[in-house]
């Protein structure tokens, strides 16, 4: 993720407790900006979709989840990992009429199981938001039916930050950590690490750590001074 590969390479001296950080998935708390603008515009837009039935696609931490979530609170779906569901368990997923499906991957879900999610959605009209990080239409898949119905989901894709989202995203990893941070340590890290939501990510949770294991504040000399480690 980092532009430099430098993470991971620092050898701990004395344990830093990981404490769980717990990130805020409201409205208020999204960060919209115009590569997530499209996402954050079909959950506004529901109940008036094009289809019942939508995919959300984009790269890892671009905020699928989170808008998922808002959507979620919005129609008072459940939520379920694509790789959880089976055939059993399909009709309870869908008893309030709305349902999440998390994280479609190539090769990593039950085939017969997303194909009856999807026909019994449909017969009941329910609403299914699903999440991948690439189009269903790139997937290989056995099922002929299934495969054109994945095909046929209108997709609303999300792309990688503009410069302003990016320090923004930086600023939030902080926030949710609780770090105070300067002007000097976003400018420095969105100059430095590469421009996504995984490694602004990344770099926030690596500068805490290392900031615990050395008792120091989070600072652009500190951040400077990690970065160049070789």
């Amino acid at each position: 993720m980092w532009s430099n590969g430098l993470a991971g390479r620092v050898h701990p001296r004395q344990l830093a407790f990981a404490l769980p950080h717990a990130e805020s998935l409201t409205r208020d708390n999204f960060l919209e900006g115009p590569a997530n603008a499209p996402g954050l515009a079909l959950i506004d837009a529901w109940p008036e979709w094009p289809s019942r039935t939508m995919l959300l696609a984009g790269p890892e931490g671009s905020g699928k989840s989170h808008l998922a979530a808002i959507w979620a609170e919005q129609a008072g779906a459940r939520s379920s990992g694509a790789q959880a569901l089976t055939t059993a368990n399909v009709p309870g997923a869908l008893a309030t009429g709305a349902l999440v499906v998390e994280d479609l991957k190539p090769n990593a879900f039950d085939e017969r199981a997303l194909f009856h999610l999807l026909n019994l959605a449909r017969e009941d009209q329910a609403y299914l938001l699903i999440t991948a990080r690439i189009a269903p239409s790139a997937f290989e898949v056995e099922l002929r039916d299934l495969r054109s119905r994945l095909r046929a989901i209108p997709v609303v894709s999300l792309k990688e930050p503009d410069d302003l989202l990016f320090r923004a995203l930086i600023v939030k990893f902080c926030t949710d950590r609780q770090l105070t941070v300067d002007e000097a340590v976003v400018s420095y890290l969105s100059t430095r690490i590469e421009r996504s939501y995984a490694a602004a990510r990344e770099a926030v949770e690596w500068l805490d750590r290392e900031s615990l294991r050395l008792g120091r504040p989070v600072t652009r000399a500190l951040a400077a001074e990690l970065l160049r480690k070789p």
